[in-house]
């Protein structure tokens, strides 16, 4: 066994195998895996191995869509079958609501070349006549849709990478993992150590016993799951071909051919947890007794669907682990308070997305990013908050609504509230309808009611009057926002300026009282982050960004070594804030101030100390909402009063609370960009118009990668769009995120926020568009349907920025 190594993978199944093999398609050819078992073993043995390509997310769209590709030519390349049967598949749609989720779906393929389309229900009854089709609205159908050989696939990338110069050690288990000075590792087992640049926790069902190894917890609970395979069924024996896949998502199971008979798994609401203080060591190819009665009711849908089922016998039945995040989706990336420590966790569609999560894997470890944005599958969205009974509660929820449609702005309320700020209680009182942000309960909206919950759907909600309100409150009067979960640092020491002129593009603020905003970069040159920065003191500064990026930001914080006697640390728990905007914002607070808010003394893009109502706050001159405003910073013990102060001064001015929802309405008016959306590492400078920010005269992170990537033309540029009315008021919703643009029938882009601009009288969405310009025609695909839209040439509010400076 090799005692040195690039990397380390622990873990043997198809998700290890599938990173071993991309790392030597890379280049690293001085990789080795280790398996505690034989491969295989855990989960990846018995799992249906089902491969289908379209997911609500465009990037894992593009990751399930890479790897359903990648199996052919994985055989032709190791010699080694991996089972492929690619039939088809048909998705079924018995709502109104599936037939918008799968519609979108059909046009996001259209816009990325994949192959998913609508079918006839008689072209589906020619596909597929074992199938009852009654009482179905729509579908699709997806020709390269089918399963795979666990076995076959995991051996398959095993060979890839043992060609590649990768070695591979059964029955080797590791017994700890030491982190070194210089940021290596050594990797431990029976057989020997071996020193490692890298360690890969892609363990599997041991994954939290690997991470406890390296002194973190993971959130992941395993469950058990079920499907049965029948005996062979006449209507299958007689037919010359393979029956497409069937995926009847609002019947809760799944269905397929097996042999000559069919294969039928479920995710039922009576779930089961298996192994809640941890993976026993010795299990392996093992599974748990049958306990079909748990999905009865999953059953009889899909006999109703496929009568055969009911006459079939049962040839097998398969009870086996899963483990799962609280979302669902991996825990992927590199642990952020860790050197060189990544892991790939968690994965449920593992042979959908084992060729993508392999080739990410292996391009965050050479070449320190990934091409498309993971943000939302990044193990840092995740910390401390999602404790065991967090992960237990999402889990439960998350496997029993497993194929349940996931709408735009829906929040779930399992495990909730994990953390609370002091003005939770005030805001519940008012009618506060909470998300989750980073673990913490924010606002989105205000219903006056207490106890008020969200309706969910792709068209306009229950929410979409009261927030609209919201939104015109603060236009013609102020507005009281919560900001309290915005990322908040303080550095501070001799060398803070210059520490922070390193890790930032913009040049940092000279002038006590002064802030700029500036882009942090990241490897690619695309935008990694967000952030204002403001100058305290001498020697001090106030750094804002993305509240549910922080964990993720760590790792590029980390990567300028801070000076001696110079201090960065996050205040994100000990302060709170709330942003105060509208055009009466400045005489509500000074109701509340001695302190002069008038222009000449309190300028746009300036701060102060200041006290409200006899709470010191750090007064910031700036507004998301693209209105006068102040952002008031606070300790958090002092939240609570100072909410119920700036609501008494608010009362007799028209002013009240104003929520998340209604934030994203105000912004989109403004065409301000945001963090996950509009910014994100996929995105250049130029492409999201902040290239004028990035002063390429100092040295800065990431400098070299943003000169190259401003260097090239922009490949497409971020625009504000303006919805036709008659479109909207047909379909009754406005775009969320994802929809794509067409112009002409070719597909030029996709939208990354939509709303409704409720104080200029537009349904709005901002994306990106390449060979389009201000003033052309488009049409957006709301509900998979095409709204006509025009690309505006300014910001329908304040175009010229007077009410800001106001």
């Amino acid at each position: 066994m090799r005692t040195t190594a690039q990397a380390v993978v622990i873990g043997g199944g198809v998700i290890g195998c599938s990173i071993l093999y991309h790392l030597t398609k890379l280049g690293w050819s001085d990789v080795v895996l280790l398996e505690r078992d034989e491969l295989t073993s855990g989960s990846t043995w018995h799992a249906a191995a089902n491969i289908h390509g379209l997911h609500d997310s465009t990037n894992i769209s593009r990751i399930q869509h890479y790897t359903m590709n990648l199996y052919n030519a994985l055989e032709e390349e190791t010699g080694q079958s991996c089972g492929v049967f690619q039939p088809g598949s048909l998705y079924l749609a018995q709502t109104t609501e599936r037939v918008h989720q799968l519609r979108l779906q059909a046009a996001k393929a259209k816009l990325y070349g994949m192959n998913f389309y609508e079918i006839s229900i008689d072209e589906a009854r020619e596909l597929n006549p074992m199938v009852n089709y009654d009482g179905i609205k729509c579908v699709m159908y997806e020709p390269e849709g089918g399963n795979v050989d666990p076995s076959g696939v995991t051996n398959a990338y095993a060979i890839g990478a043992r060609k590649r110069g990768a070695e591979i050690n059964r029955f080797t288990p590791v017994t700890a993992t030491e982190p070194q000075l210089d940021g290596s590792w050594i990797v431990k087992t029976p057989k020997g150590d071996i020193h490692t640049q890298w360690v890969v926790n892609a363990a599997g069902l041991w994954g939290r016993e690997v991470a406890a190894m390296a002194g973190f917890e993971l959130p992941l609970q395993p469950t058990e799951h079920q499907y049965f395979v029948t005996e062979s069924i006449p209507e299958i024996e007689a037919s010359d071909r393979r029956l497409p896949s069937v995926s009847d998502r609002d019947g809760e199971y799944y269905l397929r051919q097996e042999g000559q008979g069919l294969l039928v798994g479920a995710y039922e609401k009576d779930m089961k947890f298996w192994a809640e203080d941890g993976t026993p060591l010795d299990f392996a190819h093992d599974l748990f007794p049958d306990d079909l009665e748990r999905i009865e009711e999953n059953m009889m849908n899909a006999i109703e669907r496929v009568p055969a089922v009911a006459s079939a016998g049962i040839k097998r039945v398969i009870n086996g682990p899963m483990i799962w995040s609280p979302d669902a989706n991996v825990l992927f990336g590199p642990l952020p308070e860790l050197d060189n420590y990544f892991c790939c966790n968690g994965i449920i569609p593992g042979f959908s997305q084992s060729g993508g999560m392999g080739l990410m894997a292996a391009q965050w470890m050479i070449e320190g990013e990934t091409q498309y944005d993971m943000f939302g599958w990044d193990v840092a969205r995740f910390d401390t908050w999602a404790d065991k009974a967090f992960t237990r509660a999402r889990v439960e929820d998350s496997y029993g609504h497993r194929f349940a449609i996931h709408f735009p702005n829906e929040e779930r309320a399992a495990g909730r509230p994990a953390r609370m700020r002091p003005a939770y209680v005030k805001q519940a009182e008012l009618g506060a309808v909470f998300g989750l942000n980073s673990g913490w309960e924010h606002p989105l909206w205000f219903s006056g009611e207490a106890g008020t919950k969200d309706t969910n759907g792709f068209t306009r909600q229950n929410w979409w009057g009261p927030v609209g309100e919201e939104c015109r409150m603060l236009r013609e009067n102020a507005g009281i926002i919560d900001i309290s979960n915005f990322a908040k640092y303080i550095c501070k020491g001799a060398g803070a300026a210059d520490w922070l002129n390193a890790v930032f593009a913009n040049n940092m603020p000279k002038g006590i009282g002064r802030s700029c905003l500036t882009p942090l970069i990241g490897k690619r040159g695309g935008i990694a982050g967000d952030f204002t920065v403001t100058k305290l003191a001498e020697d001090e500064f106030w750094i804002i960004g993305s509240g549910m990026a922080e964990r993720y930001h760590k790792r590029f914080f980390k990567q300028v070594p801070l000076p001696d006697g110079t201090v960065f640390e996050s205040r994100t728990n000990d302060i709170c804030g709330f942003n105060v905007a509208g055009p009466k914002s400045r005489e509500m607070l000074q109701r509340t101030t001695n302190a002069s808010l008038a222009t000449e003394d309190f300028p746009f893009m300036r701060s102060k100390s200041i006290e409200l109502a006899g709470v010191q706050v750090l007064a910031l001159r700036v507004s998301f909402t693209g209105d006068l405003g102040w952002e008031l910073h606070c300790a958090a013990a002092d939240q609570a009063r100072l909410y119920e102060a700036l609501l008494e001064a608010g009362k007799t001015m028209g002013a009240g609370p104003v929520g998340g929802r209604a934030l994203m309405s105000l912004r989109v008016e403004k065409g301000y960009g945001s963090w996950s959306r509009e910014y994100s590492p996929e995105y250049f400078p130029q492409e999201v118009g902040l290239e004028r920010l990035c002063k390429m005269d100092k040295e800065f992170l990431n400098k070299s990668s943003a000169a190259d990537t401003m260097a090239q033309d922009a490949r497409e540029h971020m625009v504000l769009l303006h919805l036709n009315e008659a479109d909207v008021t047909a379909s009754n919703a406005d775009a969320s995120g994802g929809e794509p643009i067409f112009k002409n029938g070719k597909g030029i882009g996709r939208v990354t926020s939509g709303t409704y601009g409720y104080t200029v009288g537009m349904s709005l969405a901002l994306g990106f568009v390449k060979d389009a310009q201000a003033g052309d025609s488009v049409e957006v695909m709301v509900l998979g349907q095409p709204h006509r839209a025009t690309i505006l040439a300014e910001p329908p509010f304040d175009p010229a920025g007077t009410r800001l400076r106001a």
